[in-house]
């Protein structure tokens, strides 16, 4: 069996929620030993995250992870934590900053008790600023950082994205951060604290909104589905009342488009006859290419782009985008054995390497299902010893 590309890593995981866990899945999917500490009796809130009674955002972004229940409120439980930091290459925590120092976990302490430690704290706002000791989730700053205010139609209100968007960017960035500061301490012998915070991760993904405002006083207003950049670009409806998305994002890709619908005289008109000139003008350019859209059924109109080179893609709600050839053949989703649930679909492991993929090994773990394992071959603690922090409460039962 291939080695993995991480394996010899190992990380504990203290976070909560989505970013922390997007961090450590894909240090996880690729052969790290990720623990996730969590809290005997409750675990992380993410297991929470239910619907039909299905934990299934758990067991998608806590897959490939150990569960160890130890309670960092107990002083014996912080002492095993640390003899396990002893042992570890990362930790990850999501807490207010301070409150991993108010409890006796310092990130002074962590760095005594392994100098080569890399720690990634994820918090809303960073850790210094005023508003560092605010609580925040991912919404408050999709909300902040400006994208909810580009997102949605000018005659409507903000909106804010369905999915954690924020978390997601960041617990990336969060992986990345840990591979560079393990490249840092591979070449230096240096262990550090990573500072990352939400609001960062989501504005560096907005663009150049700060220097074009600075530069021009303009910045980006919601403006439904068109962009700023380029036109024609929308969703647009077909004869059979299906969707497509078009981005004609280079001449050449408006050109084709244009001709292949029947539109090439638009061309010569000066109010389409350039990019610039179809994004000032967008009501017109939409209406006409709405218009022409309309004629055609969606797989008539995919034949067609598929013919002349057209760049467009249907949109498709779940059930279409599981069984579309493409995402078949390519495997984008794979098939997982659940003790509990059966087989079920989740997201292939990525990016994809050619020499060292990764691997879903099993689901999101039940609450301290690896209590045993851990301790007995981390840290060597006998069946008594850990029957015996099971009566305690220092770990789950």
């Amino acid at each position: 069996m291939q080695k993995a590309a991480l394996s010899g890593i190992r990380v504990l995981d203290l976070s909560r929620l989505v970013a922390g866990n997007m961090a450590t899945l894909q240090l996880a999917d690729f052969g790290a030993d990720v623990i996730k500490v969590e809290q005997p009796g409750t675990g992380d809130p993410l297991r929470q995250w239910r619907k039909s009674n299905l934990d299934l955002w758990w067991r998608e972004y806590g897959r490939n992870k150990r569960s160890l229940s130890l309670n960092l409120k107990s002083p014996r439980g912080r002492t095993l934590l640390l003899k396990l930091v002893a042992q570890s290459d990362v930790l990850v925590e999501n807490f207010i900053p301070g409150k991993l120092k108010g409890i006796g976990l310092s990130y002074d302490i962590l760095l005594e008790t392994n100098p080569k430690l890399v720690i990634l704290s994820i918090t809303a706002w960073g850790h210094n600023g005023p508003y560092r000791d605010k609580p925040g989730f991912g919404t408050l700053v999709e909300a902040m950082s400006g994208f909810a205010s580009m997102l949605g139609f000018p005659d409507r209100p903000p909106t804010l994205p369905p999915i954690p968007i924020a978390d997601m960017i960041t617990g990336l960035y969060g992986a990345l951060a840990c591979m560079t500061a393990l490249r840092h301490r591979d070449a230096t012998g240096a262990g550090q604290v990573i500072d990352l915070s939400l609001l960062e991760a989501m504005y560096s993904v907005l663009g150049p909104v700060a220097a074009e405002y600075e530069r021009t006083g303009k910045y980006p207003k919601r403006n439904g589905n068109r962009s700023p950049n380029s036109a024609p670009r929308n969703s647009y409806k077909t004869s059979d009342d299906k969707w497509i998305a078009l981005s004609a994002s280079t001449p050449l890709m408006t050109e084709k488009l244009f001709k292949s619908v029947g539109l090439e005289d638009v061309l010569q008109d000066e109010r389409f006859s350039t990019n610039e000139a179809r994004v000032r003008n967008g009501d017109e350019t939409d209406a006409i290419v709405a218009d022409a859209l309309r004629k055609f059924t969606l797989s008539d109109l995919m034949a067609l782009f598929d013919e002349t080179g057209v760049a467009g893609a249907p949109i498709y709600e779940v059930p279409q985008f599981v069984e579309d050839p493409h995402v078949k053949e390519r495997g984008i989703l794979i098939e997982v054995d659940d003790p509990e649930l059966g087989s079920y679909r989740m997201h292939a492991p990525l990016p994809r390497f050619s020499s060292s993929p990764g691997a879903i090994r099993f689901p999101g773990a039940r609450l301290g299902e690896h209590n045993q394992e851990i301790l007995s071959s981390l840290l060597s603690l006998e069946e008594a010893d850990i029957h015996e922090l099971q009566t305690a409460g220092v770990i789950g039962s």
